[in-house]
């Protein structure tokens, strides 16, 4: 029942529906206590805090006592140590301290959330987070890779508008390192206008590294971008192949199995069935209708009756 996610069982289903519900509530507390309009409700708010961290503490204790259900493979302690260790179980304990001390970090209550997405998965074998991890993970070099060169723009740009800047404003240009805001807020195009050139030279390599800022920013989210696409895409083709392809097989053709000097085509319409590719040395040949067969090739086929297939030609 605590385990997030088992959609069959309808007591985990309005278990993680009521967990869902303290965490909305929790936060709109938080959010609604910030107005003085409704001061005459903070008590009310104070009371609807109060409850769902005292639910946030039984579902934690529960975690924990349940831990070696949900890591069967290890003992009571270690499967408890592991959820404790867990992004789950770290969340769930920066969730409930600020409440009891460390108040200023009551906004670990939002990661909350993260967790409770989970509710809303498309299913359970593929769900956005795990295509957001998933286009992270493969596309981790080139997001290194463009980062890496943002820094060094960032870098650059600072050193640049530093000798440009320094001599007419000492006290906003005072090392190479001080204009890191101005070249940050530049390049990732949020410019905040508090620290800006004064020369005709600084503005000059304002509006390049402007310019440059642009590209740069603009590298990793394609990146990101054309993973996605290409998550959506492998899992779309990959449910039809493996609806289509149900039985595979892989036929030797010998000087006994009668294919060698036949085309694909032929040996198809004769043993009625599909040659996907054909095995030939350390090639994979795509299986046209005119390829002709020859002796050592390896057919890998695909029919209804893949073993009825092989005891006929064997016959």
């Amino acid at each position: 029942m605590i385990q997030i996610g088992n959609k069959d069982d309808l007591p985990s289903r309005l278990c993680d529906w009521g967990i869902a519900a303290a965490v909305f509530i929790n936060i709109l507390s938080m959010f609604l206590e910030t107005f003085d309009e409704l001061a005459p409700a903070y008590n009310f708010f104070e009371l609807c805090e109060n409850i769902t961290v005292g639910v946030f503490c039984i579902e934690y204790a529960l975690r924990i006592w349940t831990a070696d259900h949900l890591y069967p493979e290890l003992g009571e302690g270690r499967s408890r140590l592991r959820f404790l260790l867990s992004f789950d179980g770290i969340v769930d304990l920066l969730t409930i301290l600020p409440f009891f001390f460390l108040s200023g970090f009551i906004v670990f209550r939002m990661l909350r959330v993260v967790r409770i997405f989970h509710l809303f998965r498309i299913n359970t074998q593929y769900d956005s987070f795990n295509v957001i991890t998933s286009v992270l993970m493969e596309k981790r070099n080139q997001i290194i890779s463009s980062v890496f060169i943002i820094i060094i723009l960032m870098l650059a740009s600072s050193l640049g508008m530093y000798n440009a800047e320094n001599a007419a404003q000492p006290g906003v240009f005072r090392n190479a390192f001080s204009g890191i805001w101005w070249s940050m807020s530049t390049l990732l195009t949020v410019g905040y206008g508090d620290i800006y050139p004064v020369t005709a030279v600084g503005k000059a390599m304002a509006i390049v590294i402007a310019f440059l800022g642009v590209g740069a920013v603009a590298i990793p989210t394609g990146i990101i971008s054309a993973g996605f696409v290409e998550q959506y895409t492998k899992t779309a083709h990959s449910g039809d192949k493996l609806h289509d392809i149900e039985q595979i097989g892989e036929l030797l053709a010998d000087s006994e199995s009668g294919f060698c000097g036949k085309s694909v085509g032929e040996v198809q319409a004769e043993f009625q069935m599909t040659i996907i590719v054909v095995l030939r040395g350390r090639l994979t040949v795509v299986a046209l209708p005119d390829l002709l067969i020859e002796e050592g090739d390896i057919l890998v086929i695909s029919s209804d009756k893949v073993i009825k297939a092989a005891e006929d030609i064997r016959s």
